[in-house]
């Protein structure tokens, strides 16, 4: 089984998601984050007279999931064509970070492994 945690821009979580129902990956869950990569800070208009200050951190949304080993490829790709901005990709798209689970244990049920998923 494998972890998947996706950060993407926020506005393309309804694209992401859609995506993910579509390959099969229905058991997920997403906050809003604040975080800083290669994109670096932005630049936003403060206050009154036009006045701009450079905001270290940017909003992103990340979404996690526990899929099985078999789908990595599908789930992956689907981020990635539902992620991307328009004209082969921008800094600041998202990244997809992948972890090996050793377990996962259903609370009501007691069931263990893939079959808990």
């Amino acid at each position: 089984m494998l972890k998947i945690e996706i950060i993407v821009r926020p506005e393309r979580i309804g694209q992401v998601t859609s995506a993910l129902d579509e390959v099969g990956c229905t058991g997920y869950h997403y906050t809003n984050v604040t975080g800083q990569g290669r994109q670096g800070g932005v630049e936003v208009f403060t206050g009154r007279g036009g006045q701009t200050t450079t905001r270290a951190a940017v909003p992103k949304t990340l979404l996690t999931t526990v899929i099985p080993d078999g789908m990595l490829d599908n789930v992956v790709n689907a981020v990635i064509a539902s992620a991307r901005t328009p004209d082969g990709g921008a800094i600041g798209d998202g990244k997809i970070f992948v972890s090996a689970v050793s377990d996962v244990v259903r609370v009501s049920s007691g069931e263990r492994g893939e079959i808990a998923l």
